[in-house]
């Protein structure tokens, strides 16, 4: 393995969950304050799932997806982390867990999803990992197995969480949008472009998702860390 992939492990296996490392800090405050945001933006339905993506890749939406199930999780809720970035999984470095079987196995009929999901030191988390990557992961994303899939784990879970590729670079966030309650969009300060933000609005407003808020990630640490609002 080369060094600089060997780095890229390194850093990915040690990302900080801080709301799991450091609960009472006000970087995890601010997850919570999300999470309550979150729950208050759907307030005529019951929101039961929900997909997090980002314009582009490397603006944090996977660290903030794993932040944001164990809040969820610590305040008492069943909740069920789904990695559906079958493209470049990362949620397995945040909790240091292998992924050799996970999402792409269940929806193959290789196996149940009993043997798949993992539990996680948090309790009330558990977590279903990508799986090995497919070559056709849009179409694993919108079958049949999968609605079945979400269905199942909807009356099994009070809450469900997916980590999703970038709407800009795929389409899989607008295939789950359509699964799943709502949609929480993840912005990069001094990263993501105006014009890029703007579009990944308009694609997922293009299938009728439901974007429930907007993360802004990256600020400096003498602002707020994390900002919520609505679009």
């Amino acid at each position: 393995m080369a060094r600089k992939d060997k780095e890229k492990i390194f850093r990915l296996q040690n990302r900080s969950l801080i709301t799991l490392t450091n609960p009472k800090s006000s970087i995890a405050d601010q997850f919570r304050t999300v999470r309550t945001s979150i729950e208050f933006s759907n307030v005529d339905t019951d929101l039961r799932s929900v997909v997090v993506t980002s314009p582009n890749p490397a603006e944090g939406k996977s660290t903030i997806t794993a932040n944001l199930a164990v809040v969820f999780a610590q305040q008492g809720k069943r909740v069920l982390l789904i990695d559906s970035d079958l493209r470049k999984p990362t949620i397995h470095y945040s909790f240091h867990m292998e992924n050799r079987v996970g999402l792409t196995n269940i929806l193959t009929r290789q196996v149940t999803l009993e043997q798949a999901v993992k539990t996680t030191s948090q309790e009330n988390l558990w977590v279903l990992t990508s799986g090995p990557i497919p070559p056709n992961p849009s179409e694993l994303l919108g079958s049949r197995g999968m609605s079945a899939l979400l269905e199942r784990v909807k009356n099994e879970y009070d809450f469900v969480i997916f980590d999703s590729p970038p709407v800009l670079a795929v389409t899989d966030a607008q295939v789950l949008s359509n699964l799943t309650d709502g949609v929480v969009l993840v912005i990069s300060s001094g990263n993501t472009q105006t014009d890029s933000a703007k579009k990944a609005k308009e694609l997922l407003e293009s299938v009728q998702a439901k974007i429930l808020g907007v993360v802004l990630n990256n600020k400096k640490e003498q602002d707020y860390p994390y900002y919520y609002g609505e679009k």
